[in-house]
Protein backbone atom coordinates (compact mmCIF):
# COMPACT_ATOMS: atom_id res chain seq x y z
CA UNK A 1 0.00 0.00 0.00
CA UNK A 2 2.81 2.37 0.84
CA UNK A 3 4.60 1.77 -2.44
CA UNK A 4 1.50 2.68 -4.46
CA UNK A 5 1.70 6.26 -3.19
CA UNK A 6 4.91 6.69 -5.15
CA UNK A 7 3.59 5.27 -8.42
CA UNK A 8 2.51 8.76 -9.47
CA UNK A 9 6.16 9.83 -9.57
CA UNK A 10 7.24 7.06 -11.94
CA UNK A 11 8.09 8.16 -15.47
CA UNK A 12 5.14 7.19 -17.72
CA UNK A 13 5.74 4.35 -20.16
CA UNK A 14 3.27 3.03 -22.75
CA UNK A 15 4.02 -0.18 -24.68
CA UNK A 16 7.65 0.17 -23.63
CA UNK A 17 7.90 3.73 -25.02
CA UNK A 18 8.87 6.47 -22.52
CA UNK A 19 6.35 9.31 -22.58
CA UNK A 20 8.49 11.90 -20.81
CA UNK A 21 9.13 13.80 -24.06
CA UNK A 22 5.37 13.89 -24.72
CA UNK A 23 4.70 15.17 -21.20
CA UNK A 24 7.23 17.97 -21.76
CA UNK A 25 5.93 18.91 -25.21
CA UNK A 26 2.16 18.96 -24.70
CA UNK A 27 2.00 22.02 -22.38
CA UNK A 28 3.28 24.22 -25.21
CA UNK A 29 0.18 23.35 -27.24
CA UNK A 30 -2.02 24.99 -24.58
CA UNK A 31 -0.47 28.43 -24.92
CA UNK A 32 -2.28 30.87 -27.22
CA UNK A 33 -0.15 31.88 -30.18
CA UNK A 34 0.32 35.65 -30.62
CA UNK A 35 -0.99 37.02 -33.89
CA UNK A 36 -0.03 39.98 -36.07
CA UNK A 37 -3.28 41.82 -35.35
CA UNK A 38 -3.34 45.17 -33.59
CA UNK A 39 -6.11 44.06 -31.24
CA UNK A 40 -5.89 40.56 -29.75
CA UNK A 41 -8.37 38.69 -27.61
CA UNK A 42 -8.44 38.94 -23.82
CA UNK A 43 -6.40 35.80 -23.25
CA UNK A 44 -3.54 36.96 -25.48
CA UNK A 45 -3.64 40.41 -23.90
CA UNK A 46 -3.47 38.91 -20.40
CA UNK A 47 -0.63 36.60 -21.42
CA UNK A 48 1.38 39.45 -22.95
CA UNK A 49 0.79 41.66 -19.89
CA UNK A 50 1.95 38.90 -17.54
CA UNK A 51 5.10 38.17 -19.54
CA UNK A 52 6.00 41.86 -19.84
CA UNK A 53 5.48 42.60 -16.14
CA UNK A 54 7.35 39.51 -15.02
CA UNK A 55 10.29 40.19 -17.34
CA UNK A 56 10.43 43.85 -16.27
CA UNK A 57 10.49 43.01 -12.55
CA UNK A 58 13.00 40.18 -13.01
CA UNK A 59 15.55 42.18 -15.04
CA UNK A 60 15.17 45.53 -13.30
CA UNK A 61 18.30 45.08 -11.09
CA UNK A 62 20.34 43.33 -13.82
CA UNK A 63 22.79 45.16 -16.08
CA UNK A 64 22.02 45.59 -19.76
CA UNK A 65 24.39 42.77 -20.65
CA UNK A 66 22.13 40.28 -18.90
CA UNK A 67 18.96 41.37 -20.70
CA UNK A 68 19.77 38.92 -23.47
CA UNK A 69 18.51 36.23 -21.09
CA UNK A 70 15.00 37.71 -20.97
CA UNK A 71 13.52 35.32 -23.53
CA UNK A 72 14.92 32.12 -22.07
CA UNK A 73 14.07 32.97 -18.45
CA UNK A 74 10.54 34.16 -19.27
CA UNK A 75 9.96 31.00 -21.33
CA UNK A 76 11.34 28.84 -18.51
CA UNK A 77 9.03 30.55 -16.01
CA UNK A 78 5.92 29.89 -18.10
CA UNK A 79 7.05 26.33 -18.86
CA UNK A 80 7.62 25.44 -15.19
CA UNK A 81 4.33 27.00 -14.10
CA UNK A 82 2.50 25.03 -16.79
CA UNK A 83 4.11 21.72 -15.81
CA UNK A 84 3.49 22.30 -12.10
CA UNK A 85 -0.13 23.37 -12.55
CA UNK A 86 -1.02 20.58 -15.00
CA UNK A 87 0.49 18.07 -12.58
CA UNK A 88 -2.21 18.95 -10.04
CA UNK A 89 -4.95 17.61 -12.32
CA UNK A 90 -6.14 14.03 -11.71
CA UNK A 91 -4.53 11.21 -13.70
CA UNK A 92 -1.65 13.39 -14.87
CA UNK A 93 2.11 13.13 -14.54
CA UNK A 94 4.27 15.96 -13.19
CA UNK A 95 7.69 15.94 -14.93
CA UNK A 96 9.11 18.45 -12.41
CA UNK A 97 8.87 15.84 -9.63
CA UNK A 98 11.81 14.09 -11.35
CA UNK A 99 15.16 15.25 -9.95
CA UNK A 100 16.91 14.30 -13.19
CA UNK A 101 14.77 16.72 -15.20
CA UNK A 102 15.19 19.58 -12.73
CA UNK A 103 18.94 19.05 -12.58
CA UNK A 104 19.02 18.90 -16.37
CA UNK A 105 17.49 22.40 -16.42
CA UNK A 106 19.40 23.86 -13.47
CA UNK A 107 22.96 22.69 -14.22
CA UNK A 108 23.34 24.05 -17.80
CA UNK A 109 21.79 27.42 -16.95
CA UNK A 110 23.87 27.80 -13.77
CA UNK A 111 27.00 26.75 -15.67
CA UNK A 112 26.23 29.31 -18.37
CA UNK A 113 26.09 32.12 -15.78
CA UNK A 114 29.42 30.99 -14.30
CA UNK A 115 31.07 30.81 -17.74
CA UNK A 116 29.77 34.29 -18.61
CA UNK A 117 31.27 35.66 -15.39
CA UNK A 118 34.62 33.96 -15.98
CA UNK A 119 34.77 35.20 -19.56
CA UNK A 120 33.63 38.80 -19.13
CA UNK A 121 34.98 39.71 -15.69
CA UNK A 122 37.18 36.92 -14.28
CA UNK A 123 38.61 39.04 -11.45
CA UNK A 124 35.16 39.99 -10.16
CA UNK A 125 33.86 36.42 -10.55
CA UNK A 126 36.79 34.93 -8.63
CA UNK A 127 36.48 37.69 -6.05
CA UNK A 128 33.24 36.09 -4.83
CA UNK A 129 35.31 33.18 -3.52
CA UNK A 130 37.13 35.39 -1.00
CA UNK A 131 35.29 38.10 0.98
CA UNK A 132 37.15 41.36 1.47
CA UNK A 133 39.02 41.77 4.76
CA UNK A 134 39.44 38.04 5.42
CA UNK A 135 42.26 37.16 7.87
CA UNK A 136 45.22 35.45 6.24
CA UNK A 137 44.82 32.21 8.17
CA UNK A 138 41.19 31.82 7.05
CA UNK A 139 41.82 32.44 3.33
CA UNK A 140 42.29 28.74 2.30
CA UNK A 141 39.32 27.61 4.37
CA UNK A 142 37.01 30.32 3.04
CA UNK A 143 38.02 29.66 -0.56
CA UNK A 144 37.15 25.97 -0.13
CA UNK A 145 33.82 26.81 1.55
CA UNK A 146 32.84 29.37 -1.11
CA UNK A 147 33.81 26.98 -3.90
CA UNK A 148 31.65 24.23 -2.40
CA UNK A 149 28.74 26.66 -2.00
CA UNK A 150 29.15 27.68 -5.65
CA UNK A 151 28.89 24.08 -6.87
CA UNK A 152 25.97 23.32 -4.54
CA UNK A 153 23.81 26.02 -6.17
CA UNK A 154 22.44 23.89 -9.06
CA UNK A 155 21.84 20.98 -6.67
CA UNK A 156 19.86 23.27 -4.39
CA UNK A 157 17.81 24.54 -7.35
CA UNK A 158 16.86 21.06 -8.50
CA UNK A 159 16.26 19.55 -5.06
CA UNK A 160 14.13 22.51 -3.90
CA UNK A 161 11.74 22.21 -6.85
CA UNK A 162 11.59 18.41 -6.64
CA UNK A 163 11.10 18.22 -2.87
CA UNK A 164 8.36 20.85 -2.68
CA UNK A 165 6.27 19.33 -5.47
CA UNK A 166 6.82 15.74 -4.33
CA UNK A 167 5.85 16.54 -0.73
CA UNK A 168 2.72 18.38 -1.85
CA UNK A 169 1.55 15.57 -4.11
CA UNK A 170 2.15 12.99 -1.39
CA UNK A 171 0.16 15.02 1.16
CA UNK A 172 -2.74 15.40 -1.27
CA UNK A 173 -2.80 11.67 -1.97
CA UNK A 174 -2.52 10.73 1.70
CA UNK A 175 -5.34 13.07 2.78
CA UNK A 176 -7.54 12.00 -0.15
CA UNK A 177 -7.01 8.34 0.78
CA UNK A 178 -7.90 9.11 4.40
CA UNK A 179 -11.09 10.90 3.30
CA UNK A 180 -12.22 7.88 1.21
CA UNK A 181 -11.45 5.43 4.01
CA UNK A 182 -13.27 7.52 6.66
CA UNK A 183 -16.35 8.25 4.51
CA UNK A 184 -18.33 5.06 5.40
CA UNK A 185 -17.03 4.98 8.99
CA UNK A 186 -17.15 8.60 10.16
CA UNK A 187 -18.83 10.87 7.57
CA UNK A 188 -18.32 14.02 9.67
CA UNK A 189 -14.58 13.45 10.01
CA UNK A 190 -14.43 12.57 6.30
CA UNK A 191 -16.12 15.89 5.48
CA UNK A 192 -13.60 17.79 7.57
CA UNK A 193 -10.80 15.86 5.87
CA UNK A 194 -12.23 16.76 2.47
CA UNK A 195 -12.32 20.44 3.48
CA UNK A 196 -8.67 20.15 4.54
CA UNK A 197 -7.91 18.53 1.19
CA UNK A 198 -9.51 21.46 -0.64
CA UNK A 199 -7.43 23.96 1.33
CA UNK A 200 -4.29 21.93 0.71
CA UNK A 201 -5.04 21.89 -3.01
CA UNK A 202 -5.28 25.68 -3.02
CA UNK A 203 -1.97 25.79 -1.19
CA UNK A 204 -0.39 23.49 -3.75
CA UNK A 205 -1.59 25.75 -6.58
CA UNK A 206 0.25 28.61 -4.88
CA UNK A 207 3.31 26.41 -4.29
CA UNK A 208 3.35 25.38 -7.96
CA UNK A 209 3.51 29.03 -9.06
CA UNK A 210 5.87 30.20 -6.30
CA UNK A 211 8.41 27.41 -6.84
CA UNK A 212 8.59 28.16 -10.57
CA UNK A 213 9.13 31.84 -9.76
CA UNK A 214 11.80 31.07 -7.13
CA UNK A 215 13.66 28.80 -9.57
CA UNK A 216 13.86 31.52 -12.21
CA UNK A 217 14.52 34.28 -9.65
CA UNK A 218 17.55 32.46 -8.24
CA UNK A 219 18.89 31.94 -11.75
CA UNK A 220 18.52 35.67 -12.38
CA UNK A 221 20.42 36.41 -9.15
CA UNK A 222 23.24 34.12 -10.27
CA UNK A 223 23.23 35.94 -13.61
CA UNK A 224 23.31 39.32 -11.86
CA UNK A 225 26.50 38.33 -10.01
CA UNK A 226 28.29 37.45 -13.24
CA UNK A 227 27.17 40.19 -15.62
Amino acid sequence: MTLSFFDQFMSPVYLGIPLMALALTLPWLLFPTPSARWVNNRLLTLQSWFINRFTYQLFLPINLGGHKWATILASLMIFLISLNMLGLLPYTFTPTTQLSLNMGIAVPLWLATVIIGMRNQPTHALGHLLPEGTPTLLIPVLIIIETISLFIRPLALGVRLTANLTAGHLLIQLIATAAFVLLPLMPTVAGLTAALLFLLTLLEVAVAMIQAYVFVLLLSLYLQENV
